[in-house]
């Protein structure tokens, strides 16, 4: 029995429709999904191939129990941006191996001790800010592309134009579109901006000539540096948290508690291994993705064989070397005018988590907290030196960590 059929009979669907259903699924998150890499210098085919089988290996430790997709994670872009700089590729997937380890190990704490300890370890109160940061501190390189500082052929005029549109585009497509255009902004902002560069004249289109149109991604085996390792493993810490909310906000949508069935430990172990996966070949880590989510909301589509079919078509399209070239075109302002909603949005996400804990954030305890990973996270100190340098978001997580376990708990908490 072929994958296809099989999952037309879960389904109760044609086994067109099913395919249909699925690659629609990876329509809805395609935007997001080659937004990372190429943004953090990564293969773009690479994202591709390593969500398909980062996917599949989630399903296979769940059971193919619950419907999600997983593909490149956002709140890693500004590590692996520095990382790569600082460290090479190899040693950044390394790094992102022993953040994949260390949702294994929360998986295995989950397992023995519930989640109470997990909220205990990491509450509200130090994940939000720690959000924050991830967003705010990309800030300047999403203004630096937009204003076209890293696009040597495009005029400062022509690059606010073409970021702007695209910003319009993403825009309006999140606030007043409806059905399957809301589930798409980012590809909406994202096809707008290069039709219009298009028009003005700016693509290169050599490296898609030269192109083949089968070719193998190109994969980097990890390599391990100490100093890129501590650097990442404190990024780890917002998606782990992260996880539990898509868990909740998935089950809310098929009226089923994946927190108890597979269960928490083996969702966070499947997202754990995923991201391990996803390092060995040069890809990004992995995450669910809400915009599924949202595809899920809207099509009724509840059957998680129908994401298998959709890993599957990711790892196919990851091998058109044409797709990887054709995405490599894309004009840096028009990625400009995205990121600057997407970064704000991230700082949003780590507000909202402040808000909905109901904390009083001018207690002296939680302003503390607050206000120093705040602070760290974003005024670009860094603490240690070789290597064991500690900054960015991954120093903002250990003064958050650390301080919520030193001051006095209030009453309250």
């Amino acid at each position: 029995m072929s994958l296809k059929t099989g999952a037309s009979r879960a389904t109760g669907e044609s086994p067109l429709h099913t395919l249909l259903t699925g690659a629609q699924m990876l329509f809805v998150a395609f935007g997001a999904l080659v937004l990372v890499p190429l943004l953090t210098g990564l293969d773009p085919n690479v994202a591709l191939f390593t969500a398909g089988v980062g996917t599949l290996v989630f399903h296979a430790v769940t059971g193919v129990s619950v419907p999600v997709f997983l593909a490149s994670s956002f709140a890693f872009i500004a590590p692996i941006q520095s990382s790569v700089a600082n460290f090479g590729i190899p040693a950044t997937m390394g790094a992102l191996m022993a953040a994949g380890v260390v949702y294994v190990l929360l998986s295995q704490l989950i397992r023995v001790r519930g989640t109470a300890l997990l909220h205990r370890l990491l509450p509200p109160v130090v994940v939000g800010p720690v959000i924050m940061v991830i967003g705010l501190a990309l800030a300047p390189t999403a203004v630096s592309m937009a204003v076209g500082e890293t696009s040597e052929h495009i005029t400062t005029g022509a690059a606010m134009l073409l970021s702007m549109s695209s910003l319009l585009v993403t825009l309006v497509l999140a606030v007043f579109g409806r059905g399957l255009l809301r589930l798409v902004p980012i590809m909406g902002g994202i096809v707008s901006g290069y039709v219009l560069a298009m028009l003005m004249g700016v693509i290169d289109y050599s490296s898609i000539q030269q192109a083949d149109w089968f070719a193998w991604p190109d994969f980097v085996a990890p390599s391990f540096n100490w100093a890129a390792v501590l650097f990442m493993i404190p990024v780890a810490i917002a998606p782990a948290v992260e996880h539990i909310g898509d868990m909740v906000a998935i089950g809310s949508v098929t009226r089923k508690n994946y927190l108890e069935t597979p269960g928490l430990h083996r969702t966070l172990l499947g997202d754990g291994l995923a991201t391990c996966t996803a390092s060995l070949f040069g890809g990004p880590p992995n995450t669910t993705y809400s915009e599924v989510t949202g595809a899920v909301t809207l099509t009724r589509a509840f059957n998680p064989w129908i994401m298998i079919i959709t890993a599957v078509i990711a790892i196919l399209a990851s091998f058109v070397g044409k797709l990887g070239s054709l995405l490599q075109t894309i004009p840096g302002p028009v990625m400009g005018g995205i990121m600057t909603l997407l970064f704000g949005s991230i700082a949003v996400v780590g507000m909202n988590t402040l808000v909905r804990a109901g904390k009083p954030l001018t207690s002296p305890r939680n302003l503390v907290v607050v206000s120093l990973i705040l602070v760290f996270g974003i005024g670009g100190m860094q603490v240690g030196g070789g290597q064991f340098t500690l900054q960015g978001v991954g120093l903002a997580a250990v003064v958050g960590i650390v301080l919520n376990f030193v001051l006095p708990r209030s009453e309250e908490d």
